[in-house]
């Protein structure tokens, strides 16, 4: 009994110290002291700092710290990207995939080939549809049911010749190619072009478990982990160039299932072969091959062949809200490559970054003291200055798509990539931002609102540090904490 009043009194003291430190108030002078405070600290001795904020009311500069020095930004430069597809794409651009045929449908046969045509759609997977990862493919396959169709004689053929063919952005790391969050690029796209493999424990001392979803053949999976009595230590890596996956490691005999997200090679080929087993699945026989129409004998004029369906994807804003919230790098270069594909006719990296230059230079970022390379922020030559970053949010909140980019946001404590941190304090569900990290790189930037409703756009940019990232986290969290409680004397 007293051991409990003990922890409720303890308790007690806790969430009243709590609460009582977010009633801390702080002037602006207070403010600078406080934050020249929390980035001096000795975990960031060899790091280097940069730090802006404004005041959205007043136009002020409420701190600054290096605030005109080339960054790292990692995951933050999603802002840049996603701002450039709001403003030069349109929040309601959808994108089309379409399905031709240059044959004839007879007593429920399809006397020709079909070709599948994408123009850089990375939603057509579960991610905005109920159901299995193929529920597009299986709505399709539907549709074609209904247009008579039961078998086709001819090929299936794929064109996705509006994007490129480098699947990987710039400067990326060769040894992340094989997870999800480093999946190559594609005008057809499926899955966010990955695969997810669930392993689970068998028998002691016999070979671990899996299934992978989607459920398909395009994959080859060599199973080397064992079930053990010892700690679960599971790795699952994708040998380079191919889709051979291998599965290594121990898995405890009473462990949760391990899922792991790794990439694919090839994103057309996946996309079709998914396809087309979709079809077979449904009762649709397909007797040809999947091909290039590009890089075949038969010669094929797209403008002549008939349109079976058009798929249109989900509006743009909500693929920037999954690209936010979420920091889907792939998502991030998709949409870099559609720039360039609608504002040059080419999806490219290189045409989707002059593109974005320009916008940029036209809302007054200085592009010559700027570098960006990709789309995701995954590259690790991407540079950007706290200043820049705060210039871009300051023109996104006075424009007209502030809504569409405030509201894909992540909100502190609450959703998103911010969903665990700041907890328990006045910046959750306040704070809106876009973290970003790498090996000794953490960023956060974005929006707060102070406890007397002034709206503040800031970034910081902490690279270089051998401190744990947790804690690094931590000084940015508690420094975004004292902007809340920030007042004007």
């Amino acid at each position: 009994m007293i051991i409990r009043l003990f922890l409720i009194l303890l308790l007690s003291c806790f969430v009243y110290a709590q609460n009582d430190s977010l009633k801390e108030q702080y002037s602006i002078k207070e403010l600078r002291e406080q934050l020249d405070d929390s980035f001096n600290d000795p975990a960031l001795n060899n790091a280097f700092v940069g730090v802006f904020i404004r005041s959205l009311k007043s136009g002020e500069t409420i701190y600054k710290k290096n605030p005109d020095k080339l960054f790292i930004p990692a995951s933050t430069v999603k802002l840049f990207t996603t701002a450039a597809a709001l403003f030069i794409l349109g929040p309601n651009f959808t994108y089309e995939t379409t399905i031709y045929t240059d044959g004839e449908i007879t007593n429920g046969i399809l006397k020709g080939d079909l070709l599948v045509s994408g123009s850089g759609d990375p939603s057509i997977s579960n991610r905005f549809y109920n159901g299995a990862p193929t529920v597009v493919f299986e709505e399709w396959a539907q549709q074609l049911l209904n247009k008579g169709i039961n078998k086709i004689e001819g090929n299936l053929y794929f064109d996705d010749h509006a994007f490129d063919d480098i699947p990987l952005g710039e400067g990326w790391a060769w040894d992340n190619e094989s997870y999800w969050f480093a999946a190559p690029s594609g005008a057809l796209s499926f899955n966010d072009n990955s695969i997810e493999i669930t392993i689970t424990p068998s028998e002691l001392k016999f070979p671990a478990k899996y299934k992978i979803s989607p459920n398909t053949n395009y994959v080859k999976i060599i199973n080397k982990a064992v079930t053990t009595d010892g700690e679960t230590e599971i790795d699952v890596t994708r040998e380079r160039g191919s889709n051979v996956i291998y599965i290594n490691g121990l898995i405890n005999i009473k462990s949760e299932p391990v899922v792991k997200n790794i990439s694919i090679s090839g994103p057309a080929y996946y996309f079709m072969t998914l396809f087309k087993e979709t079809l077979n699945a449904r009762g649709i026989q397909v007797e040809g091959e999947i091909l290039d129409y590009n890089t075949t004998d038969k010669f094929i004029i797209k403008d002549e062949m008939t349109p079976l369906l058009i798929h249109r994807s989900v509006p743009l804003y909500r693929i920037v809200n999954e690209t936010n919230k979420n920091s889907n790098n792939f998502y991030s270069e998709q949409l870099l490559k559609t720039i360039g594909l609608e504002v040059y006719g080419y999806g490219s990296a290189e045409n989707g970054l002059d593109a974005c230059r320009k916008l940029f230079n036209d809302i007054g970022i200085n592009v010559d003291n700027l570098n960006l390379v990709d789309g995701s922020g995954l590259s690790r030559i991407n540079l950007v200055t706290p200043r820049q970053t705060v210039n871009l949010l300051t023109y996104l909140f006075k424009s007209e798509m502030s809504d569409y980019f405030y509201n894909s946001l992540p909100i502190a404590g609450f959703d998103g990539t911010l969903a665990n941190r700041m907890k328990n304090t006045h910046a959750s569900n306040n704070l809106r931002a876009k973290p970003g990290y790498s090996p000794g790189v953490s960023t956060l930037a974005g929006y707060v609102k102070t406890i007397s409703g002034e709206i503040l756009a800031f970034s910081i940019f902490i690279n270089n540090y051998l401190s744990s990232s947790n804690l690094v986290n931590y000084i940015i969290d508690n420094a975004c904490n004292k902007l809340v409680n920030f007042v004007r004397n």
